[in-house]
This record gives structure tokens, sequence and C-alpha cells, in this order.
């Protein structure tokens, strides 16, 4: 516009020259940004965000987690570290990430607390702040791939997480149940309506393999989420089974070892945005 003074802060225009990205720390270097979304909680996020992060490592690529699910912080535990504490660096206003056994840097608000069981009771703002200071107050090294552990809804924080970060593209986690369609829908609607890419859907708790014929057993009942991917022109990812074996290595804080084919394509989807 021709009259803009260029103070987003005070103005109430929409306008195609707003630009509300956050600077990386100088120290920083992140090449790719995916954001792990869903319309509602319980549908594994969290999971399938340590999932392709370590899959990714495997490949052979730098990653890392920006946990901005501030009040709901899962992906220490899962990685087990939640006993660690993000370092200050010295002399400088910067945090340095936790890092797991297998190279992958992590943040999250668990590393700044004094007890990783105290709650944070801040209002949106407050936390899509936090969010956006992960972003540019962490110093984080050379990762190729960061992938936003973002909590459910369309809220403040995939708001803030749309707006300040430079996404590149985002993957939507869903579960087979009916009441979850609207839900996923709303999440895909969003991420069209910021303009950010989506990369497909995952859907997780597909299905129970029983132990002794193999028979793939829907317990939630019949999905639909090939006719939600056909509906919004997006390919279905993959679909994750419920196991045992994961459960329990992500409660023994050993995601790392798990071992998820079913991940394949995903994992490609992910790793083409810099290959290409």
């Amino acid at each position: 516009m021709s009259d803009c003074n260029h103070d987003c802060g005070s103005c109430e225009k929409s306008c195609s020259e707003r630009d509300f990205r956050a600077s990386l720390h100088a120290g920083s270097n992140v090449k790719k940004v995916i954001g792990i979304v869903s319309g509602k909680g319980g549908v594994g996020k969290s999971l399938v965000t340590s999932l392709l992060a370590s899959k990714v490592n495997k490949d052979g690529f730098r990653t890392a987690i920006l946990d901005a699910d501030i009040t709901g912080p899962s992906i220490p535990e899962s990685f087990g570290v939640g006993d660690k504490r993000a370092e200050a660096l010295e002399n400088e206003d910067a945090l340095k990430p936790v890092v797991t056994e297998s190279g992958i840097q992590l943040m999250s608000m668990n590393f700044l607390l004094q007890n990783e069981n105290d709650p944070v009771i801040w209002r949106g703002p407050v936390i899509g702040g936090a969010v956006k200071q992960f972003w540019t107050d962490v110093v984080w090294n050379d990762v190729d791939f960061m992938f936003v552990d973002m909590p459910p809804g369309t809220g403040d924080v995939p708001l803030t997480v749309f707006q300040s970060l430079p996404v590149d593209g985002i993957i939507v986690v869903s579960s087979p149940q009916q009441l979850v369609r609207v839900i996923v829908e709303k999440a895909v609607n969003m991420a069209n309506m910021m303009n950010i890419p989506i990369l497909g859907i995952v859907e997780n708790m597909s299905y129970v393999k029983c132990p002794d014929c193999g028979k793939e057993i829907t317990i939630f009942g019949k999905s639909n989420i090939d006719q939600i991917a056909k509906n919004f022109n997006l390919p279905v990812l993959a679909r994750l089974p419920m196991e045992e074996s994961t459960s329990s290595a992500v409660d023994a804080g050993d995601v790392e070892s798990i071992n998820m084919p079913e991940l394949e394509e995903a994992a490609k989807k992910v790793e083409a945005l810099l290959v290409k």
C-alpha cells in the first residue's frame, strides 16, 4: 500500500506486505521446517514427530524437534532426556538445545522448568511468544530438517508457527475414528488459508495386527482417511499400527530404537524438500 508506514503492530489492515517472520539466532542454521499438526489431541502427533525425526536422522540428515506444545510437552520423555536442562550460552542471550543419543537436537519447555512436572499456566499470547523464542533464542546447529510438534487445534500456537517460522510443509496426523473427520478438515483448511504446503496425511492407530494369524484388526472401525485425502487431493503417507513394542519403547524413553517401516514414504516426502 502506498500509505503504509510499515508499523504492522498498530495497523488493522490486512495486506500482502505484512511479514511476521522471526529471525533465527545469528549462530543458527536450519534448512527446512516441517510442522506436525492435528485438529485434536490424542491422535499421536508427538509420536509421529519423534518417529519421523528419528527416521530422517537415520537416513543421514541432521534433525531437530521444536516442541511447540508448551503446556503439554512429551517429547523429552520420549527420548529419555526428561531430566535434562537447556544450557544458557556464556555471554550470550541464547540457549543450547538438548541433544539425544543419536544426535537429534531438542528444545522443549520442560528443559526450562525447575521441575519437569511444574504446570505452565499461561495465556495464549504468552505461549505463542515462548514458541517464537524457541526459534529466535536457541542456537540450532546445522539442522537439515526441523520438526515442529504443535499442540492440537487451530489456535494461537499454530498461527504463531505459520506466521513466524518459514514452514516448508506440514504433515497432518489423524486417527480412524469418524469424529476426527471434521477436525482433520479444519486443520487442512487452516493450512490452505495460510498458504502452507501440505505434504500429506499420516493415520495413526490404524489397526492392530493379530500376533497369531497376522490379520489386521481395525478396532476403531472403518477408516475414512482415503476419502478425506481424496477431497483435498492429498496423499496418505502412512498408516501406523498400534503395537505394544512401540508404546513400551516410548515409555522407556527409547523412541530412537523403534523401527517403523510404515513411515518410509513420509520420510522420503520430507527428504525430497532438500534434495530437489
